[in-house]
């Protein structure tokens, strides 16, 4: 049955998907407002967040005016099954709870994350991770963690990662042949910081850090090297080409040929328009087939470019939330192992005995690269920077490696990064 039509009927049967969102953040807090629509067949029935009083905000601006406080995983199961949502500081109430279905995760964190996604997963719980930091650094391997609970993982429709995956495995069903995959970016500057960013998140509601990641390239980074895993599409160079141009159907022509066509290429055109969403551009040298594209006015190839003019990561989430608790399908998971990674790279010029401060903040920005070179130079990935201790200065623009830092110690997601590395190890050419 379609996911729309399956959704339709749990919501006539009384039978909705029963939804666990940990993180209650301006992204959570749109989520929470989409899914508090309700939109059919899917109920928003717990919140997890430290501070409590974001969670009851975003319970009322979602229009859900009766919840209750919970400490235990026995509180929440007895007034969930009262259809009464609850709240609680402890993601682990959720993930354990047996009346919830899925956990989104939307902390925008690393180690804390990767701690609720297992938890969730020992619990049998499918994963929507709202969350390109964790899953550009561990998606690899969260997906054979999950495929061994039985359970899902996915990154969502409507985040870019989502939208060109959505739009990539459409062309492919068609029997089109997609050589190229990214976003569309209005402005990408390397230097930004908290500081520079203050302004603009206070005026929407948001938190510097995150609006610093959005602007030095850092998100951009997670969000196509998730995209990368999930084609198994290569970046050209670090930190893609991003070429300017006017409209996104330019970049049939401004990315190189040769690469498309021998490795696939992820990137991402900037300043064009319609200035969101995501593009897929296809290959096709048949004449008779080229013929029928220039007529439906795609051009005259052998690139042609695809795009979703849109990317609304809250109302498109209940398509991946369905997608995977009805038909067992990840949105966005990938393939295998890490196809690219992000790497640190200094934002300023850095003294030994500084400690890093991790994603968006003053230091250092993160680059997609290719996995292959960014395990040949041991770098840094920016979603483990945070907390490192500099043994020696760095220059400004120069990649950060293991090499220049002391390690904070105990640290989960750094063991299974290093268990990712040896289930998937790098084999160099020749």
């Amino acid at each position: 049955m379609m996911v729309d039509m399956a959704l339709r009927e749990r919501e006539a049967k009384g039978n909705p998907i029963r939804v666990g969102m940990v993180g209650a953040g301006a992204t959570g807090r749109a989520i929470a407002l989409q899914l508090g629509t309700p939109a059919p067949g899917i109920r928003l029935m717990a919140i997890a967040n430290r501070t409590l009083e974001h969670g009851e905000r975003a319970f009322r601006e979602a229009g859900i005016m009766e919840w209750i406080r919970v400490a235990s995983v026995h509180e929440a199961e007895a007034a969930i099954a009262r259809g009464i949502p609850v709240l609680t500081a402890d993601p682990s109430v959720l993930t354990a709870c047996g009346n919830i279905d899925l956990i989104v995760e939307v902390t925008g964190t690393v180690e804390p994350a990767v701690h609720i996604v297992l938890d969730a997963f020992d619990h049998g719980k499918h994963v929507v991770l709202v969350n390109a930091e964790l899953d550009s650094l561990l998606g690899p391997i969260l997906k054979r963690k999950a495929d061994q609970a039985g359970v899902v993982v996915t990154n969502t429709d409507g985040d870019e990662p989502g939208v060109a995956m959505t739009l990539y495995r459409y062309l492919r069903s068609l029997g089109l042949r997609p050589v190229a995959a990214g976003n569309l970016k209005g402005m990408v500057d390397y230097y930004r910081t908290p500081e520079t960013q203050r302004a603009f998140a206070e005026k929407n509601d948001q938190d510097a850090w995150k609006v610093t990641s959005f602007a030095d390239a850092t998100k951009l980074s997670m969000e196509t090297t998730v995209l990368a895993n999930a084609t198994g599409f290569h970046v050209g160079r670090r930190g893609m080409y991003g070429p300017s141009c006017a409209h996104v159907r330019e970049m049939a022509t401004l990315l190189p040929a040769d690469q498309m066509l021998s490795t696939g290429l992820i990137d991402y055109a900037l300043g064009a328009e319609p200035h969101t969403g995501a593009f897929v551009i296809v290959h096709e040298d048949s004449q008779l087939k080229k013929a029928q594209l220039a007529y439906y006015k795609l051009g005259d190839g052998p690139f042609y470019v695809f795009y979703t003019p849109y990317h609304l990561p809250h109302i498109q989430i209940p398509s991946t939330i369905g997608r995977a608790v009805i038909h067992s399908d990840p949105t966005v998971a990938p393939l295998a192992g890490p196809v690219c990674e992000v790497v640190t790279v200094a934002k300023r010029n850095l003294k030994a005995g500084e400690r890093l401060d991790g994603i968006g903040g003053f230091c250092s920005y993160g680059l997609i690269d290719n996995a292959l070179s960014a395990r040949t130079m041991a770098a840094l990935p920016i979603g483990l920077s945070e907390g490192c201790l500099l043994l020696r200065d760095i220059l400004k623009d120069d990649v950060i490696s293991f090499h220049d830092v002391e390690q904070p110690s105990g640290r989960l997601v750094e063991a299974l990064w290093r268990e990712q590395n040896a289930l998937w190890p790098i084999v160099t050419p020749g």
